[in-house]
């Protein structure tokens, strides 16, 4: 066996990362603390990707929260977070309390708490949530063809569903932010939902040298590759659709339905501007390059007022910080200004996939008359007016069950 060639050598390496002392750390100093630790993991976690790791996802602060937690718990019973929940009600059968958003000592953010009385506990007969789904995630990489490291993970059971990259995201951070939960939530019900870090975001490399459309276009190419899907439903969000778009020129034997929500075809450096839009958009850009990665939150609030007007103080805190995590500021203004020129308005008459376009009528980031527009380029395309200003779905508003209705329905085609 020594001469045969076509042995390899394998090593494998198991690592588990605990933080001393977390609890005190966090009290001592809480915002260092946490700044340290996201510093920690954007140096640690692109490694594994790079030398075909994988990450299996946890709780992040979740010790600290369940501690807090027993402490709130009535005696005899059982307090969980949302993400605990999300997990184990499917599975456990007990009737949940919703406790709704608790403030808890050394937390940054509200933590959604359900309660257990201390008589239930699954011993009856109970009754498990409806439509419950579980969020846990294998984090996993591959390689773009000009060799960045991209981020990707499955959640759910069912048919496929991929969501297009779109910038400030983060794989396991969004499954805890009250930005992006719940449409994961909700999606991930009843399709397999596939997500990924675009190059420059999150867990995916950092620091790349393309960026540009059509590197955005093969990094999509490059995931649907790697998580092995044939023919699938795919979903853009804002940029993320104008790529979506040429996606789905480039295979249309692969994509089974075309969903477009809050997007362009044309970027808004292509589109007629007053001039006091163009002055808006130079100083966005000079906000992003200068104030992004300030502890100041007050320079990220411009973008956080256009993306979701309507959010609450809570939720309006997590989007700053949400920023600050995934992206830095040179790369903000990188990917601001490469979709800025995107043009994709002569691809539109070649989908030939059923396609449906959904736009808020009063989107304070991107026009509803771009979102108009897109959805009469594309031939036969769906357009679906949904009320409110929010370019970001939040929990509690009519929009978000607008969308998931017309989206259900149109999938099930």
């Amino acid at each position: 066996m020594m001469g045969d060639s076509s042995m390899k050598r394998r090593l494998a390496a198991i690592l588990a990362a605990d933080i001393a002392g977390y609890s005190r750390l966090m009290g001592e100093d809480e915002a260092a603390t946490v700044r340290d630790l996201k510093g920690h993991q954007a140096v640690v976690l692109p490694l594994v990707g790079r030398y075909g790791g994988r990450i299996i996802d946890t709780a992040g602060d979740g010790i600290n929260i369940a501690a807090r937690l027993e402490g709130i718990a009535e005696p005899g019973g059982i307090c969980i977070s949302r993400q605990v929940f999300d997990q184990v009600s499917r599975a456990l059968k007990a009737d949940f309390q919703a406790l709704g958003p608790r403030t808890l000592k050394n937390i940054a953010q509200p933590v959604d708490v359900f309660a257990i009385a201390p008589a239930d506990r699954g011993a009856g007969p109970g009754v498990t949530a409806p439509n419950a789904v579980d969020l846990r995630q294998e984090i996993r990489f591959c390689t773009a063809p000009d060799r960045v490291q991209l981020a990707y993970s499955m959640i759910g059971e069912g048919p496929p569903l991929m969501k297009t990259g779109n910038w400030m995201t983060h794989l396991e951070f969004d499954l805890e932010s009250p930005i992006w939960r719940h449409l994961y939530r909700e999606l991930a019900k009843d399709h397999t939902l596939i997500r990924y870090d675009p190059r420059g975001n999150g867990l995916s490399d950092r620091t790349v040298d393309d960026i540009s459309f059509d590197a955005f276009v093969s990094d999509l190419e490059a995931v649907v590759d790697a998580a092995g899907i044939t023919r699938f439903a795919l979903l853009g969000i804002s940029q993320g659709c104008a790529v979506s778009i040429a996606y789905a020129v480039r295979h249309p034997e692969r994509v089974s339905h075309l969903i477009l929500y809050g997007g362009y075809a044309l970027g808004w450096n292509k589109r007629a501007r007053t001039g006091a839009q163009k002055e808006e958009d130079a100083a966005m850009l000079t906000l992003l390059r200068l104030g992004w990665g300030k502890e100041n939150p007050a320079f990220r609030q411009l973008f956080t007022s256009q993306f979701m007007p309507g959010g609450t103080k809570e939720q309006a805190d997590w989007f700053n910080e949400l920023q600050r995590m995934t992206v830095s500021g040179e790369m903000a203004a990188r990917i601001f200004e490469t979709t800025g020129e995107t043009d994709v308005t002569a691809l539109l008459p070649q989908v030939s996939v059923p396609t449906l376009v959904l736009h808020a009528r009063e989107d304070a980031r991107v026009p509803f008359e771009a979102g108009r527009r897109m959805a009469a380029g594309i031939p036969g395309a769906r357009f679906v007016t949904l009320g409110g200003r929010n370019h970001l779905f939040l929990e509690n508003e009519p929009a978000f069950g607008q969308f998931l209705e017309h989206t259900r329905a149109f999938l099930a085609t």
